[in-house]
């Protein structure tokens, strides 16, 4: 490795694509983890995500611009670190700092001097330029801002969408001095086209809540707007559909069975909790909260309802659930709403399997961990029609929606998947 070498921490959702794109634009990229079997995957030229294909790692292994590794010693070959770990929530509702912190723990003992330590971890206003320049002050004897630069640059990845690309996504840096921001920009620059420096770290940091509550709080209404206009006898899809042809003053957003994933579900709760220190509510963001954790027990209402029209009680029934992971045509399923609508549904009695082409055997999480191990079922005409009901809760485009339509004997729809295929059918609701 050389000194202008890129280290990335976490190679996970957000710091695999990192990696691959600051090596393909001709850095080289030295990643870390504390996930052996990640980093032999990539040794080995392998994919562990859905969407980035083992060529694009192997491409640049090849060249000699990518390589992992477990031992975090090799950081002081790197010119930059690049943080890319968890920022998970407690039981309790609050940040968990665990990942970031201990990773400045571990980084710490070999930092020197010049170098530019930046977290893309979304996290609260104040976490960089305090409990982690403190952590890593403290364990490397260096001075932040003087010693070694310090920046904080929010991730801004999107899985499974194909207008998501790291190279023109732009990128907001924010430094604890306005040298480290020059270093961090300059870092970033090589491999990002865009670049939008703020005023500090905690401004960057503000920037990430504010993108994520504002997909939440909006998630919100139409999720409740949804519950509303069905009581009327109003499809929620038909009225988004109408309303996001004005070009001015609207944008869509769509209703769900719950929120999923490492951002919307946890983000807003940064700054809740970070606002308490203030002595701020934040009555709006947490009505939202209240708004979408109720969404799952729509959902089952709407099971229950269809099931009765079968004279089938659900604590009798046998459900098939479509679509683990938390977001159509990825294999990402943390916090994803459909282990929610599972634990409620087997809590009534009710024997649910799973069917997900991306995820064919549920992994171990802390927040999940009685379900590791679970296998998807294969979906075919003879394992449909062995079920009461079959509950969309991921709209993948690999389902195949019409087997589901020509041999389910009640379908609940969280996601519209089906509405062209099953419109007018007695057999079909929404939720």
């Amino acid at each position: 490795m050389t000194s202008s070498t890129i280290g990335i921490i976490g190679l996970g959702y957000v710091g695999l694509p990192l990696s691959l794109q600051f090596a393909r634009t001709g850095s080289v990229v030295l990643g870390f983890d504390i996930d052996g079997a990640k980093t032999d995957a990539l040794m080995a030229g392998e994919s562990y995500i859905l969407h980035i294909s083992a060529e694009a790692v192997r491409v640049q292994l090849g060249a000699g611009r990518l390589s992992a590794t477990t031992n975090f010693s090799r950081v002081r070959e790197c010119e930059a670190v690049i943080i890319c770990v968890p920022t998970p929530l407690t039981k309790q509702r609050e940040p968990d700092l665990t990942y970031v912190l201990n990773t400045g723990q571990a980084i710490a003992p070999h930092l020197r001097c010049g170098q530019l330590v930046v977290l893309e971890s979304t996290t609260y206003p104040g976490t960089t330029d305090t409990e982690l320049r403190e952590v890593l002050e403290a364990g490397s004897g260096l001075k932040a801002g003087v010693d070694f630069h310090l920046a904080f640059s929010p991730e801004r990845e999107d899985p499974g969408n194909p207008q998501s690309d790291v190279a023109v996504i732009p990128k907001i840096v924010g430094g604890l001095t306005p040298d480290c921001r020059k270093h961090a920009l300059e870092i970033y620059g090589r491999a990002i086209k865009t670049l939008v420096p703020v005023d500090s770290c905690r401004v960057a940091e503000a920037v990430k809540l504010t993108e994520n509550i504002f997909r939440a709080v909006n998630i919100a209404m139409v999720n409740e707007l949804k519950v509303v206009y069905a009581a009327m006898g109003i499809d929620i899809w038909d009225v988004i559909e109408a309303a996001k042809t004005k070009p001015f003053g609207f944008m869509p957003f769509y209703p769900g069975p719950g929120l999923g994933g490492h951002c919307i579900p946890i983000d807003p709760f940064y700054l809740t909790w970070k606002a308490r220190e203030y002595g701020q509510e934040t009555r709006f963001i947490e009505l939202a909260g209240e708004v979408n954790t109720a969404m799952p027990a729509y959902v089952i209402q709407r099971v229950v309802e269809a099931l009765a029209t079968l004279q089938k009680a659900l604590q009798s029934s046998r459900i098939l659930m479509i679509g683990i992971a938390y977001k159509a045509n990825v294999d990402d399923d943390r916090e994803s709403p459909a282990y929610v609508l599972w634990e409620m549904m087997e809590g009534q009695g009710a024997q649910v399997d799973y069917h997900d082409p991306h995820v064919p055997v549920i992994r171990p999480s802390r927040e999940h961990a009685h379900f590791a191990g679970r296998k998807s079922v294969d979906l075919t005409a003879e394992t449909l029609s062995k079920y009461d009901l079959v509950l969309v809760a991921t709209n993948h485009k690999a389902i195949d929606g019409a087997l589901v339509a020509a041999n389910a004997r009640l379908v609940v729809d969280s996601r519209n998947a089906l509405s062209e295929r099953m419109k007018g059918k007695s057999n079909y609701f929404k939720a």
